[in-house]
């Protein structure tokens, strides 16, 4: 990658809110123009909302940067990102609880149930929703397999050690679910999510394998661990069982846009209206709970976002390894949606964990101004 690229642009705007001042969230723009002049991350895409809609929406950087052969390109609101884990969150959650809200299932049935071949297993699809099936963080099936349906037999068979107890984050969990749904609609889980989820949100711009320009879509890591071939991993999920998988998967593979992500963060804050799940499936999803100390979660979601600010009790929040994140906390009717291909052109994880933070205290700085003006005009 060559180092001497333009200076980033970063593109902001604000819509007012009834009872909220007008005045733009300054601090957070020059903090996203300083990381983006100082080279990282490469693109950022930020949006805040409330239940009403967008709040402020920022976005620029460098979806790829230079190489011998080619100039940057430019990042906008408009970007498609490798979401990462937040698949869990966006697709594979809300179709399960779907599922359950629907009669096809409960979340209490031993996920063992759903997918042929199985052994009986106690691994109920709520311990896959918490993390507390007992199941290993990872493994690199893309190395170990050639086949898509090898690896599908090789994580399923993991059921048969595996034990309920204290949280322990896995993709394994959310492998399971996704080929689960499938089995229990006799569907691919692309088009189910398509259907189900996506479409009602009117999130148009996402969903698994982009058909669109690379220049839409932002690259992630170059010559990384998660292929066995060299390259920049651009317009396909840099997630190595995801792409060995085919590029769909329960865990990973979905890419999205900033906007995209706003609107499914906003639904969440009207729970009363929501176009997908009911009242009562949302409040299912944002109390049963497990875990304690540093990783306690509700399904699907972590709780207590320490290092990003002062965020209020019930506050659910995700991340995804490639430099994704959301946020949403009910009682402040705010969420919070961070995009960027911080894994390019190599991963820097503890700068991205700093960032993160630094983003998400800047945007709580703003809503508590925003709250004392609005409170001082009342």
């Amino acid at each position: 990658m060559n180092s001497m690229v333009p200076a980033p642009r970063l593109t902001a705007t604000y819509q007012a809110q009834p009872d909220l001042p007008a005045d733009g969230y300054p601090m957070v723009s020059q903090l996203l123009m300083r990381q983006l002049a100082a080279g990282f991350p490469p693109a950022a895409a930020v949006q805040v909302c409330t239940s009403a809609g967008p709040w402020y929406t920022a976005a620029g950087g460098w979806s790829k940067l230079a190489d011998a052969d080619a100039e940057p390109i430019p990042a906008d609101a408009g970007t498609l990102f490798d979401l990462a884990s937040l698949t869990k969150i966006v697709a594979t959650l809300p179709l399960v609880l779907l599922l359950h809200q629907n009669g096809r299932w409960s979340i209490d049935d031993p996920v063992s149930r759903w997918l042929p071949g199985a052994r009986p297993s106690a691994v109920t699809i709520s311990d896959c929703l918490l993390h507390s099936a007992g199941l290993v963080p990872h493994r690199p099936y893309y190395e170990m397999y050639e086949d898509p349906a090898a690896i599908k037999r090789a994580v399923i068979a993991e059921l048969a050690d595996a034990r309920p107890g204290p949280v322990g984050y896995s993709d394994l969990s959310f492998m399971l679910l996704g080929w689960a749904a499938e089995a229990c609609i006799d569907e691919p889980l692309a088009d189910l999510v398509g259907r189900e989820v996506l479409r009602p949100l009117g999130m148009t711009a996402t969903g698994y394998l982009p058909k669109v320009p690379l220049t839409r879509i932002a690259a992630t890591e170059q010559d990384g661990d998660q292929r066995r071939r060299p390259g920049v991993a651009w317009g396909e999920v840099h997630d190595g069982n995801a792409f060995a998988l085919g590029g769909i998967s329960g865990h990973a593979g979905l890419f999205g846009t900033v906007t995209d992500l706003g609107q499914y963060a906003s639904a969440l804050l009207r729970p009363g209206h929501h176009p997908v799940l009911s009242t009562e499936t949302i409040a299912l999803m944002t109390t049963r709970q497990a875990g304690n100390g540093s990783e306690p979660r509700v399904l699907g979601w972590r709780l207590q976002p320490e290092g990003w600010g002062s965020w209020p009790e019930g506050t659910i929040w995700h991340t995804g390894f490639t430099g994704t994140s959301m946020l949403i906390a009910p009682t402040l009717d705010v969420a919070v949606v961070l995009l960027t291909n911080a894994v390019h052109p190599a991963r820097r994880l503890t700068e991205t964990s700093t960032l993160r933070g630094s983003i998400h205290q800047a945007v709580r700085d703003a809503v508590r101004s925003a709250d004392e003006q609005a409170a001082a005009c009342s």
